[in-house]
């Protein structure tokens, strides 16, 4: 009788001390979970200037594939190469654009009070009186974000913080660069030892879905940077043509605003109908509204079929969804951010799927009819 008992006491001893180990387990999951967590969120514009570093990385890794399928250099002389051209490429559009675009910059500052002033009078003589009252604040709301004083000048703390805003910007701008260059050159050191963490028989799947996610984020980058680069070249072209003031900066906040999918193209339109309605000519505001339409209807129908086709991968649920959380968490950057974030989840999504196995159209028969299976085989998973 009493090695029965000797052996309950060792079996429940065992059972308490792997249960002391779960625990314990759990609670470091949960400290390490909330430690990653805080330091991420008060780390989010430098985590923001990562992604963006990757992205354009990204972006410009097949340039250094084309470069050593062409000339058969090394990698090394491949990603100085490529990356030489990209810095060239963003000094140039830098030296003609940013110059100007500050000059108008500081142009349309100046009108600013008075563009407000008037969008203001015009806003309260809408009808119903609930509509006036709607646009009045939204008025008032950009007035007191850009520091407009209620008798028409800019508060000169403005100033300062126009200043710094321009100081972070170039930081950034340098920061971006620099993280560009460092990926570029030791992204395939980075990659075999994040592989060589796991198990031999999960590193080839691993790098296949790592590769499939950095061709997909590369793709759309590359679409993106052509959609910008044509609606900003169109925008501005049209409105010097309709003598529009301020015309290369409208264009470069149209460019800019394209990189928002769907809300992005009216987003870079309210400026430009804003600067026509203060020329006091109607017929300016409609021509620009009607270039606003003709511009969407060709990138619509052609820029985005064929720039963008088969780049991503999302379905457009998802794409809407992502921006909405999107911007709720982190604004027009969250924006930006939410549609490559969600195109690299659908790509891991869909490699853990059990693509062998056919999945009948109730969700209950793995073995259905021919045509069923014929059906579900032949649609993408997700896409």
């Amino acid at each position: 009788m009493i090695e029965p008992v000797q052996r309950n006491d060792a079996e429940m001893r065992g059972e308490i001390w792997r249960w002391a180990g779960r625990g314990t387990g759990l609670a470091i999951g949960v400290v390490a979970v909330t430690t990653i967590t805080f330091i991420a969120l008060h780390a989010l514009h430098s985590l923001l200037l990562v992604f963006v570093a990757l992205l354009l990385a990204v972006g410009l890794e097949p340039v250094t594939g084309w470069l050593r399928a062409r000339f058969g250099l090394g990698r090394g002389m491949n990603v100085l190469i490529a990356y030489a051209g990209f810095f060239a490429g963003v000094v140039i559009l830098g030296v003609l654009i940013v110059p100007a675009t500050i000059d108008q910059l500081i142009e349309f500052a100046a009108k600013l009070p008075q563009l407000l002033a008037t969008t203001r009078e015009w806003a309260a003589t809408l009808r119903p009186r609930a509509l006036a009252s709607t646009a009045t604040g939204i008025v008032d709301a950009v007035a007191r974000a850009t520091r407009v004083t209620a008798d028409g000048a800019t508060d000169p703390n403005a100033l300062v913080g126009a200043g710094l805003t321009v100081a972070d910007a170039v930081i950034s701008v340098i920061t971006v660069l620099t993280l560009v260059f460092f990926w570029l050159t030791g992204h395939q050191r980075m990659q075999r030892f994040t592989l060589a963490l796991l198990p031999a028989d999960r590193r080839g799947g691993v790098r296949e879905g790592w590769n499939e996610v950095e061709s997909r984020l590369g793709l759309w980058v590359r679409g993106q940077l052509i959609l910008m680069g044509s609606i900003f070249a169109m925008t501005t072209v049209a409105y010097v043509i309709l003598g529009l003031e301020n015309a290369l900066l409208l264009g470069v906040i149209a460019g800019l605003a394209e990189i928002v999918p769907i809300v992005g193209p009216a987003l870079g339109a309210i400026p430009a109908l804003l600067v026509a309605s203060v020329s006091g000519r109607p017929e300016t505001v409609l021509l620009v509204a009607a270039v606003y339409v003709v511009i969407q209807v060709l990138e619509g129908n052609v820029l985005v079929p064929l720039v963008m086709r088969r780049t991503i991968g999302v379905p457009p649920f998802l794409v809407v969804v992502s921006l909405l959380v999107g911007a709720a968490v982190g604004g027009i950057v969250g924006a930006f951010l939410a549609v490559p974030l969600a195109a690299a989840v659908v790509v891991i999504l869909e490699r853990t799927q059990a693509r062998e196995t056919t999945v009948g159209l109730d969700g209950n028969s793995p073995a259905a009819s021919p045509e069923t299976e014929e059906l579900v085989t032949e649609q993408p998973a997700l896409a």
